[in-house]
């Protein structure tokens, strides 16, 4: 109905929306993605942290899900090349392009698993739960991917200077994390250092 709609009002309206939403969508994920590497280093945990900044993670994890339903909404309502729910949905089911379309359904599949079980965080183990929320990473990775090699606008000097900087950003903050000592750590070492009374 959604997309019949759209396609109605113009035959190009639903591709500028599918191009521009996809495009808001990745920027959406990456940023929700460096926030949360932000908030999970030193870089920005402190204690008292206020709770608004882990509700932004959250709403641009929920916001990224808005943005990729709009875009699969607009990739069906455009008539230029065909989609249905099932090349939105199905891997190779496309006829254009097939594998830059395959990389985008698997980053579908990867935030529709983040963003569920983040929802559910707190019924899960805490270690299944993480191991799911890693998986962000694939979705950088893959959404990326898709973008570059289906997108319309990967020539665009502006599109490949945001996509550098935000991959830039995710790789400095991902080693930032591996390599940063982690609290335990930390309290180990003042605990060595503490000088034992005598």
């Amino acid at each position: 109905m959604i997309a019949a709609t759209i396609g109605a009002v113009s035959p190009q309206l639903a591709w500028y929306v599918a191009r521009a939403s996809g495009m808001v969508a990745w920027a959406v994920v990456t940023a929700s993605i460096v926030w949360g590497l932000a908030l999970s280093t030193r870089l920005i945990r402190r204690r008292g942290i206020p709770a608004w900044l882990l509700d932004l993670h959250k709403f641009l994890g929920t916001l990224s899900v808005v943005f990729v339903a709009i875009h699969l909404v607009a990739l069906v309502a455009d008539n230029y090349v065909y989609f249905g729910w099932r090349e939105t949905f199905v891997l190779w089911a496309s006829k254009w392009r097939p594998g830059a379309v395959a990389w985008g359904i698997v980053a579908l599949y990867l935030l529709v698993a983040v963003e569920l079980t983040s929802l559910v965080m707190r019924r899960m183990r805490r270690k299944l739960w993480h191991a799911i929320h890693l998986s962000s990473f694939g979705l950088f990775a893959t959404s990326t991917v898709h973008a570059f090699t289906a997108g319309a606008d990967n020539a665009n000097l502006v599109v490949q200077w945001v996509a550098l900087t935000g991959g830039a950003l995710v790789m400095f903050l991902a080693m930032f994390r591996v390599l940063a000592p982690r609290r335990g750590q930390l309290a180990a070492e003042r605990t060595a250092r503490t000088p034992v009374a005598a």
